[in-house]
């Protein structure tokens, strides 16, 4: 009964789909919350989470049922394909006084947009001085504050190329590096639940949505396929990650253009 409600609740409050095999990974996971919040049992744990005094709680759950596993430069296809096939057209936009903006939908502990951003320095040394920005977006409103941080352990930067360390990052006396100098304008770090509301009003040329529709059943992830194709400007991308697919692009008004790429129809 218990892991029916944990089912409930996951669904209800983030739209995450847990089929029946996942009960002993919900069980490993939850305990550890009841075991840190001092709650006598599973029930009453639960109960908790779902009273206005346990909405700190509710956010930590949600968080443990779900995996942050990141790196710098993941599917770096993906990258190079926008440097290629968007930050020229993008550049030329910014320079005639247009904006451009780049959304990462779910950031996790930062290296995705962090990534996102030295792509786009990269590519357009002066990219902060236009109106470039790139929003980060997470449920897990700690993994956000760590994002925005822009501060990893060393051993977490493999992916990043030594001339971009130099470029874009400072080392401490402790074995860190931190994001410094004008690529700290571009991200923007924001707490949202992709199936809540979403407070942005304009298009994007760029989302960047991996690995999160793998955690909703089919009819959640189809609408968040339509409602991320409704926030990209014409003929803008959609990066999915390695193991998802958009099941019906063109009701979205998508073309698939590579495995894990999708173009808005012009």
């Amino acid at each position: 009964a218990d892991f029916q409600m944990v089912r409930r609740i996951a669904k209800h409050e983030a739209g995450i789909f847990i089929p029946e095999s996942k009960s002993t990974l919900v069980y490993s996971r939850v305990s550890r919350r009841v075991r840190e919040s001092g709650m006598p049992s599973f029930h009453a744990y639960l109960g908790f989470v779902q009273s206005p005094a346990g909405r700190a709680e509710m956010e930590k759950l949600i968080c443990a049922l779900t995996t942050n596993v990141t790196s710098f430069f993941r599917e770096r296809s993906h990258f190079v394909h926008m440097e290629q096939n968007v930050m020229p057209g993008l550049e030329s936009r910014l320079r005639s006084g247009g904006r451009g903006r780049i959304w990462s939908a779910a950031c996790s502990t930062g290296q995705e947009p962090w990534s996102i951003a030295m792509s786009v320095m990269s590519s357009f040394p002066e990219a902060a001085s236009y109106d470039m920005r790139i929003l980060a977006t997470d449920i897990n409103s700690e993994v956000v504050a760590q994002a925005a941080s822009g501060t990893y352990v060393e051993s977490e930067t493999d992916g990043i190329s030594t001339k971009q360390k130099s470029q874009f990052m400072q080392a401490d006396d402790r074995g860190n590096l931190t994001f410094v100098g004008n690529i700290r304008s571009l991200p923007v770090f924001k707490v949202l639940n992709l199936n809540a509301d979403w407070p942005m009003r304009g298009q994007f040329a760029v989302i960047f949505c991996r690995n999160v529709v793998i955690y909703f059943d089919e009819p959640t992830r189809e609408r968040l396929w339509g409602r991320l194709a409704d926030k990209l400007e014409s003929g803008g991308f959609l990066y999915v990650g390695h193991s998802e697919k958009v099941a019906n692009p063109r009701q979205c008004g998508l073309e698939q253009v590579a495995p894990t790429i999708y173009r808005k129809a012009r």
